[in-house]
């Protein structure tokens, strides 16, 4: 329960457009986020009601686990909704489990929308350049790709959209979202495979070389030189840790340097 409030914040706070429109086929340029009136009261709340462009309300359900019945709940929010607005509504629920669920009850003539997540082809996220649409790709079905292999590619393309701070920030929304298909420990694979890349391929890891090689030459002598080389490999993997999203902390606790030292080498 915990771990679907802690998805449903994220999402609600920063990917609601890229679900509707990558998912659920919807552009949205104007919402609004509606208060709680137009939620349930009681001990079960709609996940997000929001009014669109003032035309329609959109009622999004984000379910990570098989409900019997979860089409009496839906009609429940529908009919809360409907106390308080008369504009039309539109129900779905985006169903993050890994079992079908009924979007209908037949003798109240009542049904919604329902998308399995499980079934949406993960590179229809993946090939575009937001980062809110390629963390959802987590989500989605990886075919024939081998999960490792694709969830490495979404930390790399992420990387290579954002900035460090955000960079972090949806590290753990792919953390968060990686829980609900059971791929935590692929998530931490993928990790472990980045912080064993091949540092000489990185740009930081060159120009923290060409600083260490400053060094050696500028003592003038063989050992200063060897000194240098050892400075520089030091420097370029600091700095491409740096590059991968570390903090100072966690970049002195793997590679045993005080943090003033790893401060001084990221801002050389």
């Amino acid at each position: 329960m915990k771990k679907d409030t802690i998805t449903k914040e994220l999402i609600k706070k920063i990917i609601i457009k890229d679900i509707s429109k990558y998912i659920l086929g919807i552009s949205i340029n104007d919402i609004e986020f509606l208060n709680e009136e137009y939620q349930r009261i009681e001990s079960r709340r709609a996940d997000i009601v929001v009014k669109v462009q003032n035309e329609y309300i959109l009622h999004l359900e984000l379910q990570s686990s098989y409900d019997s019945k979860m089409a009496y709940r839906m009609c429940r929010y529908w009919l809360d909704i409907r106390e308080v607005t008369n504009l039309p509504i539109k129900q779905y629920l985006i169903n993050f489990s890994n079992k079908n669920m009924k979007n209908f009850i037949e003798e109240f003539g009542y049904n919604f929308n329902i998308v399995n997540i499980k079934d949406i082809d993960c590179e229809i996220l993946f090939n575009t350049d937001s980062p809110d649409a390629v963390v959802l790709s987590i989500l989605c079905d990886f075919k024939d790709k081998n999960p490792i292999d694709f969830t490495t590619n979404v930390v790399v393309k992420l990387k290579k959209l954002l900035q460090n701070e955000e960079f972090k920030k949806y590290m753990l929304i792919l953390e968060e979202l990686s829980g609900l298909r059971n791929l935590q420990n692929v998530v931490k694979e993928a990790e472990m495979r980045l912080m064993d890349i091949k540092w000489e391929d990185l740009p930081s890891y060159e120009i923290g070389m060409e600083k260490g090689f400053e060094v050696g030459m500028q003592n003038g002598l063989q050992e200063g030189l060897q000194q240098g080389i050892k400075k520089g490999e030091e420097r370029g993997k600091i700095k491409a840790f740096y590059e991968l999203g570390f903090d100072i902390k966690e970049i002195a606790k793997k590679t045993n340097k005080p943090e003033e030292e790893i401060i001084t080498i990221i801002r050389s």
